[in-house]
């Protein structure tokens, strides 16, 4: 027996991807193929291979107890819509050239519409401290039965109207509230729009005044919390923008590591005279640059014997002023 558990007529937009699982069972264990036919009064079926139609086809498939096999289609175009099938068969004969297999090939199929992507206009428009997305998707489009607006996985507006026409409103400034919102369509399939509000980094420090050890390792951090992500982090010393001291990987002591929207600084074997002061981390992204400002303080390697030499000095004196008094009580003992 062999069938695709895939839902068995599937609607895709241009430019996404489709993916149908078929499974067989049999002893011996049968061989899966897929095959695809379609939409045109005069083409047959054709065998479809991993890396067909321009190494957009990918099948897998695994032969353990039973068959399985799944086939997917990336960056799909109207040529994509068909009949998909899936043949299952462990007749011995199945591919022979010239004999005709004693057992029929078991089919199971699925059809795939692909359909024309449409055009969604998208803007970002900023009144009176609000900022107004919208969406606007032209014609033709399948038939809508509401939106949704999202940012990341969380849904942020939904409702059950028809219109091509979807808007959302944020209060507050763009810097605040900068990233990557979705409108959803309700369709079939789903259509989604993406509205982007960018703004130049707005670079925070992990903290504003770190402490470290004389002669220890010293770690200060920035991120970049807004969208697009950074490009290039550069750090520089001592707040002079003109003529400030660029630290460089591989300067000796000073230890760059930048992954996208955070950036690190390691200054080995800080310094109480080199290394004191503030430490400026400036990001660029398309948009523009900014940055923001580190204070970095260094205690001495005694600072944590401090406490303990004035313990014993506060001993020492009080040692010394028992002895003395006891020293000038013995004579009038004496006496007495």
């Amino acid at each position: 027996a062999g069938f695709i558990k895939s839902p068995l007529s599937q609607r895709r937009l241009t430019q996404d991807s489709v993916e149908l699982y078929c499974e067989a069972i049999g002893n011996p264990i049968p061989e899966i193929q897929w095959w695809f036919e379609g939409n045109e009064p005069n083409e047959t079926y054709d065998q479809l291979w991993d890396g067909a139609r321009q190494d957009r086809v990918k099948i897998n498939a695994t032969y353990n107890l039973h068959s399985t096999s799944t086939i997917s289609i990336a960056n799909l175009t109207s040529d994509d819509s068909g009949m998909y099938e899936c043949r299952a068969s462990n007749d011995p004969d199945r591919n022979h050239l010239s004999k005709s297999p004693k057992v029929k090939w078991i089919r199971s199929q699925a059809n795939v519409f692909v359909i024309e992507r449409p055009d969604i206009k998208t803007q970002v428009t900023g009144v009176a401290g609000k900022l107004i997305l919208t969406c606007n998707m032209s014609a033709p489009y399948p038939a809508i039965e509401g939106h949704e607006w999202m940012h990341g996985d969380k849904i942020l507006q939904t409702d059950t109207e028809s219109s091509a026409f979807t808007t959302y409103t944020i209060e507050g400034k763009m810097e605040e509230h900068s990233g990557v919102y979705e409108c959803v369509y309700k369709a079939n399939p789903v259509i989604k729009g993406q509205v982007n509000i960018s703004v130049p980094p707005q670079v925070m420090p992990y903290k504003k005044s770190e402490h470290g050890n004389e002669g220890d390792t010293g770690v200060l951090t920035c991120k970049n919390p807004s969208f697009p992500p950074v490009s290039s982090w550069i750090w520089y010393k001592n707040g002079q923008e003109v003529s400030a001291e660029h630290i460089v990987n591989g300067s000796g002591r000073y230890i760059i590591k930048s992954t996208g929207n955070k950036t690190e600084l390691r200054i080995l074997k800080l310094d109480i005279e080199e290394d004191t002061g503030d430490y400026h981390c400036n990001a660029t992204n398309s948009y523009g640059f900014g940055g923001a400002t580190v204070n970095l303080r260094i205690r001495s390697r005694l600072a944590a014997l401090w406490p303990f030499l004035g313990i014993v000095a506060e001993v020492l004196v009080l040692v010394t002023i028992i002895f003395i008094y006891e020293k000038r009580r013995k004579p009038d003992e004496v006496l007495d």
